[in-house]
């Protein structure tokens, strides 16, 4: 079973900053004759206020011959609660009724393929009880299946028991959850995006990968992270067991977020300069 993961394309009608990078990682895409095809999260520049932006997007995923699983990003649905988009009633609508769902269980060859909203952990409310419920019950009733989890978000950042890291990982409470749940089940890979880094490692018995975006690297606007900055997809090949290779496409560009913030996600800017100038 071969999967190719992308993240993180970030595409618009009006924001067209990194649309052109579709061109080339799709006729990758088609190259690799691939069982199915996972995005990650953030499949748009501003889905979580725009509904253009969502449509846009889709039209674009529809032109890939392979069946495609996708699960939303912040970009697409929101964030936490004390930030500018938080995730509500009516941005998780938009994009379930324009998308199809927010997550997904897929069952191939021994595998169970999960891919959860990493965005509605930690609100503490229904929308959040209810996916648990939902992914507690999907690995329970795996058969026997090895587990994959597909997030938006990665499992940790610097280490897998750190505090607090805001906007970049899980709130300590829901990791602590989600750790339990995989303790008790045969999770064998957890794959995400959102950081713009490229990596692969390992928490206890389980591999994880952080795919590249399709769409842009950080230089300065944010701190160094683990990995490498490189624009491509992850290439996942299941057999018995899985092995992940992080590919930087052919024809991509890995343009830099630091040269474009203001006019993509001027919101971002001021907040952006600030950390540049402290690293200085």
């Amino acid at each position: 079973m071969k999967i190719i993961q992308i993240t993180d394309t970030h595409f618009s009608p009006e924001k067209t900053h990194f649309n052109g990078n579709w061109a080339p990682l799709l006729t990758w895409i088609e190259d690799q004759k691939a069982d199915l095809v996972i995005h990650t999260g953030d499949l748009s520049v501003d889905g979580a206020d725009k509904a253009d932006d969502i449509t846009f997007s889709m039209d674009l995923m529809r032109q890939v011959s392979t069946p495609m699983l996708i699960v939303p990003g912040n970009h697409d649905v929101g964030h936490f609660a004390d930030m500018s988009q938080p995730v509500n009633a009516e941005r998780l609508k938009r994009w379930r009724d324009l998308t199809g769902g927010d997550r997904f269980v897929e069952d191939a060859n021994g595998w169970r393929f999960v891919g959860f909203n990493a965005l509605l952990l930690g609100h503490e409310d229904e929308e959040e009880e209810a996916q648990f419920e939902w992914l507690r019950t999907a690995f329970e009733e795996r058969n026997g299946r090895r587990l994959a989890l597909f997030s938006h978000k990665p499992l940790f950042v610097d280490e897998p028991h750190e505090g607090d890291t805001g906007y970049w990982g899980f709130r300590p409470a829901q990791r602590k959850r989600l750790y339990e749940l995989m303790a008790a089940h045969d999770v064998a890979l957890f794959a995400s995006g959102h950081l713009h880094w490229a990596w692969k490692g390992k928490f206890e018995n389980t591999s994880i990968v952080w795919g590249p975006s399709a769409a842009f690297v950080i230089d300065k606007l944010e701190r160094e992270m683990p990995g490498e900055r490189l624009v491509g997809a992850v290439v996942h090949e299941f057999n018995d067991d899985v092995t992940s290779d992080i590919v930087a496409v052919p024809g991509m560009t890995a343009h830099y977020i630091d040269d474009v913030i203001h006019e993509v996600y001027p919101q971002s800017a001021p907040k952006a300069r600030a950390n540049e100038e402290a690293a200085e």
